[in-house]
This record gives structure tokens, sequence and C-alpha cells, in this order.
């Protein structure tokens, strides 16, 4: 009986140990998965802050160039807007001193002009006028004072009247001499001319050798040239209008170089 006892409580404690043994193995089963699941998570949170932190220096050094960008930009902006200041500073002068030889050359041609309006005031308005046009001041000598018709050849009272414009231009500087021949729409054909603009550069071309043959004006500033009938002041299908036509025009221009300078500066 107490072999029998002894063997039943053995079996029972082996039991148990068995069972104590299964039991132990799961639960360490169980904690090896727990922690492998937990390395696992461990890892991936290293990766996404890994991944969190480069996207931080990323953003960083984007901000840090936009930075720059910006300190790159302002300084651009101030320097142009000192040099804008400056621009309109220089334009400002530059047009204040426009302005002032514009006015000075508009004084010398009109002092230009009156000087020769009241040097040929003997001769009537039928033969000659003066005027200003586009800042240059126009002597208009008609046909009647200067030609016969069909002739290049200055009359007398011509001569004397070119004599007494040449004797203010003599006295004046800074200007330049056009000589500009004009005809009416009437054909001519000579054995001297062939045509009214041939006519009209042979007329300008004679008072352009007078003026500096004979009345000693210098012939690097006076040009010729010939318009024919292709320029008329008036209607050609009066007889009025005609001979208004028929005329030399002295074009005289001042000198524009200091203000070329000023433009091209």
């Amino acid at each position: 009986m107490k072999k029998t006892l002894s063997l039943l409580a053995s079996s029972t404690l082996i039991t148990g140990l068995l069972l104590s043994s299964c039991v132990s193995s799961k639960k360490f089963q169980a904690s090896e998965a727990n922690v492998d699941r937990l390395q696992k998570e461990n890892t991936s949170a290293l990766g996404r802050l890994n991944d969190c932190n480069t996207q931080v220096k990323k953003l960083n050094d984007e901000k840090s160039a936009l930075q720059n960008e910006n300190a790159a930009v302002q300084s651009d902006l101030n320097v142009l807007s000192a040099e804008t200041k400056m621009t309109i500073a220089d334009q400002a002068k530059r047009l204040k001193s426009l302005q002032g030889m514009i006015q000075a050359q508009k004084d010398v041609m009109n002092k230009l002009k009156n000087s020769i309006a009241d040097a040929l005031m003997n001769y009537k308005t039928d033969e000659l006028s003066v005027y200003i046009k586009d800042g240059n001041v126009y002597v208009s000598l008609e046909e009647k004072l200067l030609f016969k018709s069909g002739s290049d050849v200055v009359d007398p009272k011509g001569k004397e009247a070119l004599k007494t414009l040449a004797g203010v231009l003599n006295s004046t500087r800074d200007v330049t001499v056009m000589i500009e021949g004009h005809t009416d729409n009437v054909p001519i054909k000579t054995k001297q001319f062939k045509d009214n603009w041939d006519l009209s550069t042979a007329r300008a071309t004679s008072i352009l050798r007078i003026l500096t043959t004979d009345y000693g004006f210098a012939p690097n500033r006076i040009t010729a040239s010939g318009r024919g009938e292709f320029h008329p002041v008036k209607s050609n299908d009066t007889a009025e209008g005609r001979a208004a036509n028929r005329r030399t025009e002295i074009i005289l221009s001042p000198d524009l170089s200091e203000l070329y300078k000023l433009l091209n500066q």
C-alpha cells in the first residue's frame, strides 16, 4: 500500500514537471516571437527616423540655399537701385545740357536770320525771303533776282545780293551752307541743259562758286545740289505758282557736332 502511494506520488510529480516544462516552453517561444517583432518594429522605426532626418537635412539645405539666393537677389537689387538712381541723375544732367545746347542753337539761328534779313532788307519780297524752318535758316532767292530764263549765269543784281549774304556768313561760325536749285515743271532741253534737273544743279553750282571764289566763303562748309521740279512750293498750274517754284534756296544749318557728342555719351 505504501509502495503504491509512493509510485502514484512520483507519477503525479513527473506529470506536473512535464506540464510545467511544456508551459514554460510555449511562453519562451511567445517571448522570442515578441522580441523578434519588437526588433523588426524598432528597425522599421529607425529607418523612418533616418528618412525623416534626411528629409529635414534636405529641407534645411534648401532653406539655406534659398536664403543665400534671396541675399544675392537683394544685393543685386540694391546695386541696380543705386545704378538706376545714378542713371536717372545722369540722364537729368544730360537732358539739361541737351536743352541748353538746343536753346543756344535756336538763339544763334534766330540771330543769324535777323542779321541776314536786315542785310537784305533793300530787296523786294518777290525777289527773296528769309525764314526759319526745321531749325535752319532759309534764304530763298527768286529766279528773276539771279538768272535769266534757262540760264545759269548770275545777273549783277543777284551777285550784289550774294555779296551781302556772304558778308554775314563769313562772320558767322559753326554754320554749314546747302545751296539747292529748283525749277518749275515746264520741260527744258537745250544744248547746255538736258532737263530741269540739269539746270537746277548748274544754277546751284554757279552760286556756290560765287560765294567761295568771289566772296571767300569756306569751301568745306558749303554744298550744292539740284532738285529740279520735284519740290515745288506752289502749284505749277498758274504763272504765279511757277515763278515761285523757280528759285534757289540757300539753307544755313547749325553745327550739331557737339550735340551729337552729348547724345553718344
